[in-house]
């Protein structure tokens, strides 16, 4: 569905694609009879009445949404941001994509779209372990919330300074700096842990303070930064 026309730039034929959903701002140019609307993933920030805990928590996954916008009809649509190089995903059945909406440039219409936490990414915990995670997330640049895609289609990801593809699956986790994650693909579990000794207590550690650790099976996708989007 989208190709790419440049480590910039990708293409797609929205009409083939069943519509796109992209970033707002990320339209370049298009040729043919294509209209734009603003939209929303269903129950984004939705679902999480109530007070104390489970209010902040809503408001947390609400704040993961970027501004997006739904492209229909017939045309051919360019698409970049901030000239930040783009990676095309292919979805296959059974597999999720998960990634901070910051992450994201721009994804087929039809794909299902969700909000999980750091915490249920890797295995459990539930509210209270996502809110436990929430300072570290903060802290970190990586969301205590992530944006994750599941069926058929394609979805394209945003990173700083190119993108490096690290398999997981052998018997030791991938672990990943959390400003350099972009996303995980597949059957992949992701979760923060604090790699905090008393040096860093004290002002002179050298090793990274919160680090992503990723098993399961699949590809995660690492940017060559710590920039953040």
């Amino acid at each position: 569905m989208f190709e790419k026309v440049n480590s910039k730039v990708v293409k797609v034929n929205v009409g083939q694609a069943g519509g796109v959903v992209a970033r707002s701002g990320a339209m370049l140019f298009y040729t043919g009879q294509v209209a734009f609307a603003p939209h929303q993933i269903p129950g984004a920030g939705q679902g999480m009445g109530g007070g104390g805990l489970m209010r902040m928590a809503g408001q947390m996954m609400a704040g993961e949404h970027e501004r997006t916008m739904l492209a229909q009809g017939n045309g051919e649509v360019h698409y970049g941001f901030a000239g930040l190089e783009v990676h095309v995903v292919q979805m296959q059945p059974g597999a999720v994509l998960r990634a901070e909406a910051s992450r994201l440039l721009a994804q087929s219409a039809g794909l299902q779209a969700s909000v999980v936490s750091v915490a249920s990414s890797g295995g459990g915990g539930g509210l209270m372990g996502a809110l436990r995670g929430a300072a570290a997330g903060v802290a970190t640049g990586q969301g205590m919330f992530t944006t994750q895609l599941s069926g058929q289609g394609s979805a394209v990801l945003l990173a700083h300074g190119g993108f490096l593809e690290l398999q997981v699956g052998g018997p030791n986790p991938i672990v990943v700096d959390p400003q350099a994650f972009v996303a995980a693909y597949g059957n992949v579990q992701t979760e923060l842990k604090s790699a905090m000794s008393w040096r860093d207590a004290v002002g002179r550690g050298a090793g990274e303070a919160m680090q992503l650790h990723c098993h399961g099976q699949g590809v995660v996708y690492v940017q060559a930064s710590e920039e953040k989007l």
